[in-house]
C-alpha cells in the first residue's frame, strides 16, 4: 500500500482504528474521518509516532456537503472504508423507537451513501480504487434490531449496485460482514454483564471470538491487488456464524447433541 491513499468513515474507533492502523503500517497515508475529535487527535499522533501517515478530520456523515468539500480536499482515493455505524438495543419492529430508527437509518446507511457517492465520484475520475462497506451477518438473516439489521441489509445491496456501477472504470466495491466482534464497544458490554463471550464463541463454528485484527485483514486484502478480479460481494468474517445459526435450526437435531 506504499504511496496510497486511504480514506476511513469511523476511522477513530473500533473496526475502523483498526484499518486504519493496518493500512498505515502497510505504508499508506490514511485520512481518518470521524466525530470525536479527541478520539481522532489520539490515533493520527499515534499512527504518525509510529512511522506512519495519518491525518484527521472531524465529520459527521450525514453531512454531504462536508463530505463532498473533503473529497474535493483530498482527492481520489485508492481505497474508501466505510465504517461509520451505531448499534442499537433489541427490540421489536412494532415498539422500536422511531426516532432512534431514523438517526440510525441516517448513519447507518445513509453516511455510507454519502461516502460512497463523494469519494466514488473521485475514483471514477481517476479510473481506480477499491471501496469496502461494512455490512454485518445481518446482512444475511433476520435479527432483533428492527433498524439495524435492515440498514445493514441496504448496505449489501448497494455494495452490489457500486460494484456494477463503477466497475467499468476500473474501481471495484466490496463488504464485509462481520459477526461479534471484540471492540472497546463489546468489551464493556460485557463488562456490564449484558454480553457473554463464552455465548458469543458458541455461536462461532470456530468457537472464537472475532477480533480487530481479524477484520482489518480481510479489508487490506479486499483493497490490495490480490484482489483485483473480486467485487459485488458481501464477505462473512463471522467465524461461522451464518453456518452455525442455521445448522442449529436444524429439525433432526445437531451431531455433537446426539
Amino acid at each position: 500500500m506504499s504511496k496510497k491513499i486511504a480514506v476511513i468513515t469511523g476511522g477513530a474507533s473500533g473496526l475502523g482504528e483498526a484499518c486504519a492502523r493496518r493500512f498505515a503500517a502497510d505504508g499508506a497515508t490514511v485520512w481518518i474521518l470521524d466525530q470525536n475529535a479527541d478520539r481522532i487527535a489520539s490515533v493520527v499522533a499515534d499512527i504518525n509516532a509510529s512511522g506512519g501517515a495519518a491525518h484527521g478530520e472531524v465529520v459527521d456523515v450525514t453531512d454531504r456537503n462536508t463530505l463532498d468539500s473533503l473529497a474535493e480536499k483530498i482527492g481520489a482515493p485508492d481505497m474508501l472504508l466505510t465504517a461509520a455505524g451505531i448499534i442499537e438495543g433489541v427490540s421489536t419492529v412494532l415498539d422500536a423507537d422511531m426516532d432512534a430508527h431514523d438517526r440510525l437509518w441516517a448513519i447507518n446507511y445513509g453516511g455510507t451513501v454519502n461516502a460512497c457517492r463523494s469519494f466514488g465520484k473521485k475514483m471514477r475520475e481517476a479510473g481506480k480504487g477499491a471501496i469496502v462497506t461494512i455490512g454485518s451477518v445481518n446482512s444475511y438473516a433476520a435479527l432483533p434490531l428492527p433498524a439495524y439489521c435492515p440498514s445493514k441489509t441496504a448496505i449489501k445491496r448497494l455494495t452490489e449496485m457500486l460494484a456494477v456501477e463503477l466497475g467499468r472504470h476500473g474501481v471495484r466495491a466490496n463488504g464485509i460482514a462481520p459477526t461479534y466482534v471484540l471492540t472497546p464497544a463489546l468489551q464493556a458490554r460485557v463488562d456490564k454483564g449484558e454480553r457473554s463471550l463464552d455465548t458469543i464463541r458458541k455461536a462461532s463454528a470456530l468457537n472464537e471470538i472475532v477480533t480487530t485484527e481479524n477484520i482489518s485483514d480481510v479489508v487490506a486484502f479486499l483493497c490490495s491487488d490480490a484482489a483485483a478480479a473480486v467485487t459485488g460481494h458481501m464477505m462473512p468474517v463471522d467465524a461461522g456464524f451464518i453456518a452455525v445459526a442455521t445448522y442449529n435450526s436444524f429439525a433432526g437435531g445437531v451431531p455433537w447433541d446426539q
